[in-house]
């Protein structure tokens, strides 16, 4: 494979435009915010908010459900676990 293919190749798996917007990254945001728990349900919830139609504008829709079911996950563990997360800011 070459330079040029092996970089396209590399960017799509490290850094994806979907992924990416005014100069950050998804993943970024999530670790800014990551001290709440370590949340992975909102971690998703976010990942799937901030790039709604970007990978596919034919799933905005459905990314937009998907981050609704992470957002309902989260809200199901806490009532379940009545564990509130201690670090809030």
């Amino acid at each position: 494979m070459s330079k040029t293919k092996n970089k396209q190749a590399t960017e799509k798996v490290n850094h994806p435009d979907h992924y990416k917007e005014g100069g950050m990254e998804v993943i970024d945001i999530i670790n800014a915010y990551s001290h709440v728990r370590g949340s992975f349900a909102l971690g998703n919830a976010i990942k799937y908010i901030l790039r709604a139609g970007k990978k596919n504008p034919a799933t905005y829709i459905e990314d937009l459900q998907k981050a609704i079911w992470y957002l309902q996950n989260e809200v199901n563990f806490v009532e379940n676990t009545r564990k509130i997360p201690e670090n809030l800011p």
